[in-house]
């Protein structure tokens, strides 16, 4: 196995623990909805996640572990992705929005103010914000 083949495979490792933790938000209500689906496979097609590990992903979501991001920046990618699968839920308090602090955590977060940059973050997807944008604002509330 050369070295570009051990990159390949944890860089494709991480997209479906990535893409695995955001099913598991989707699936906490134990279905997925038409909107949370389209949102699946948009983000399956930009994690370059194949048709069988979707499958695959689906059925065993739960045995993915979450790997936090070494970067900040990519931390607030991920919870971005993650925020904007709670907010096609259309869900304000609900069980999911505990689940997403766990994988926030588990992404890194501090426990002392996940609670803080979760509401944050739900509150900037449910404007519309971009990317960009929220990494931007995200990044400027610890100032």
């Amino acid at each position: 196995m050369s070295f570009s083949d051990l990159f390949d495979s944890g860089f494709k490792k991480r997209n479906e623990d990535h893409f695995a933790a955001i099913v598991r938000v989707a699936m906490d209500d134990g279905i997925i909805t038409d909107e949370e689906k389209a949102f699946l496979d948009r983000l399956a097609r930009n994690l370059d996640i194949s048709e069988a590990d979707y499958k695959t992903i689906l059925k065993d979501y739960q045995s993915h572990p979450i790997n936090p991001p070494t970067s900040y920046d990519r931390r607030l990618e991920r919870l971005f992705d993650l925020s904007r699968m709670v907010h096609v839920d259309h869900i304000k308090g609900d069980h999911e929005e505990v689940v997403l602090r766990k994988i926030a955590i588990g992404l890194g977060f501090s426990s002392e103010n996940v609670k803080y940059v979760i509401d944050k973050a739900l509150t900037l997807v449910s404007n519309g914000v971009d990317l960009d944008t929220f990494v931007e604002e995200m990044k400027n509330m610890n100032r």
